[in-house]
């Protein structure tokens, strides 16, 4: 009988691999005629490419799990988007409603986790600990994609001889930011009404919040820590399942997203601005094989394993372009690999602050690439003082779309650049927020991953049942 089951088993995984190749096959066949056939083979072209969408559905269907449908309806949002535009752009309310969750689930399940990390286990040495080790990792890479970033801009050199005209018509309107002062992100930091972060959504103010609350909570005697305590514990939880439900609408708010990009951006974007767009994707791939991937090799991260857990969340995060939305599955994700509860919810939300590797690359690359189109040049030392305020003002870049702009458009303000160049990258900044996201997302679950690895804690702690339930979903 066992036998039997393993030979069932291997031959679900070679016909599931034969309709991947079948989908990946007809959606390239649909590509390579549209592109040499055009409006003449427009029709028989997306006929293919929907057989390959179909297909990959029925692998989908056969695997039975939330993630293997989040890559198919971001394929076929894609696909929505390109063929059917105005389509694609009324699907984006779907989007929204998933982004609307998600946002929901934040604050409390950060709140809830971290407290009871704290209180729970009254180790307060072990959690500054832990804050001095995450601060220290989280500067050092983030210094390493600034570095990745400046490197690869002045290689490229993307913005040389662009002609940027004196008004740049744009839908968006980005205003231009007073410089931003340490004092102000550091006042930013803490809270001045709990409720009012947690309605704007400012995680880290949440985060701080619940540390203090968490080490008020382990100094009180056990009789009044523990009703306290059990209630967190279980609002903890209760977030983790809310998450698993949320989850199930994950491929209708992704398809949604991808579909709103294509369409309202349209494939022709990859045209203009190409060379800075190929730029920021390949110092961002860089950057995970020269600082991520030898990061994991020192800390003896088991990198299949871990690739396979933050699969899903960097999906998410590149179709929505929001960290946020992929925060509660990457916390619940790393938590099932073995990553202790109290270190992931204490990483992974000062991470979102702290960590942003993608966006800290995409800002020293764009950042460069505005003096170039500009033609300024900056000498080498000017660009080490750009490089070291960008240290500064990235920490402040929220989880949210388009947040890198407003600290682009204060450091070309401090170093007196014009802005036009910022707003031509407007066109092309969607598409390269979905590769930084998902690099933010990929080296946040990295960082909490090491951190264990550094405290001794991984895989010590069993998982809670709720969280190895949404994983098998």
């Amino acid at each position: 009988m066992g036998d039997a089951g393993i030979l069932r088993g291997m031959e679900n995984v070679r016909s599931e691999r034969v309709l991947v190749a079948v989908a990946a096959c007809l959606l390239a066949a649909g590509i390579a005629l549209g592109l040499m056939y055009g409006g003449a083979g427009h029709g028989v072209a997306m006929v293919l490419r929907w057989l390959g969408v179909v297909v990959l559905m029925v692998f989908a269907w056969r695997r039975r799990s939330v993630t293997p449908w989040i890559f198919v309806a971001m394929v076929a949002g894609a696909e929505v988007g390109f063929d059917a535009p105005a389509v694609g752009v009324g699907l984006r309310v779907f989007s929204d409603i998933f982004l609307r969750l998600i946002k929901t689930i934040v604050a409390p399940l950060i709140l809830a986790t971290l407290v009871t990390g704290i209180a729970g286990h009254g180790d307060l040495k072990g959690v500054g600990r832990m804050g001095v080790k995450s601060l220290v990792y989280f500067e050092v890479v983030t210094t390493l994609a600034l570095v990745v970033g400046l490197v690869a801009i002045n290689i490229s050199k993307a913005g040389v001889g662009l002609h940027v005209p004196e008004v740049v018509s744009s839908g968006e309107v980005v205003t231009a930011p007073p410089p931003t002062h340490w004092q102000d992100f550091l006042l930013h930091v803490f809270p001045e009404n709990i409720a009012k972060s947690v309605a704007e959504g400012q995680i880290l103010q949440v985060a701080v919040f619940a540390v203090f609350f968490g080490i008020a909570l382990a100094t009180l005697s056990e009789e009044k820590r523990a009703p306290v305590l059990r209630l967190c514990e279980s609002l903890s939880e209760v977030m983790f399942k809310f998450t698993n439900v949320v989850m199930y609408f994950a491929p209708i708010g992704v398809g949604a997203a991808m579909a709103y990009t294509v369409g309202h951006m349209g494939l022709g974007v990859l045209v203009n601005l190409g060379k800075l767009l190929l730029t920021i994707y390949g110092a961002l791939v860089a950057f995970g094989l020269l600082v991520l991937l030898p990061i994991a090799l020192l800390f003896k991260v088991p990198v299949k394993r871990f690739l396979v857990a933050v699969a899903e969340p960097a999906t998410i995060a590149f179709a929505t372009s929001t960290s946020e939305a992929a925060l509660p599955r990457a916390m619940e994700s790393m938590e099932a690999l073995g990553v202790p509860r109290r270190i992931v919810s204490f990483v992974i939300p000062a991470g979102y602050s702290f960590n942003l590797d993608g966006s800290t690359l995409y800002l020293a690359a764009a950042s460069i690439f505005v003096a170039q189109a500009a033609g300024v040049h900056l000498s080498l030392g000017e660009q080490l003082l750009m490089m070291g305020t960008l240290m500064l003002t990235s920490k402040g870049v929220a989880g949210v779309p388009r947040a890198t702009l407003v600290v682009l458009l204060a450091t070309a303000a401090t170093f007196r650049l014009p802005t036009e160049p910022i707003f031509v990258i407007l066109g092309i900044d969607a598409l390269a927020d979905m590769a930084r996201t998902t690099v933010n997302v990929v080296g946040n679950c990295l960082a909490s991953v090491v951190v264990a690895k550094w405290e001794g804690q991984f895989g010590a702690e069993p998982v809670s049942e709720v969280v190895l339930e949404g994983m098998a979903e």
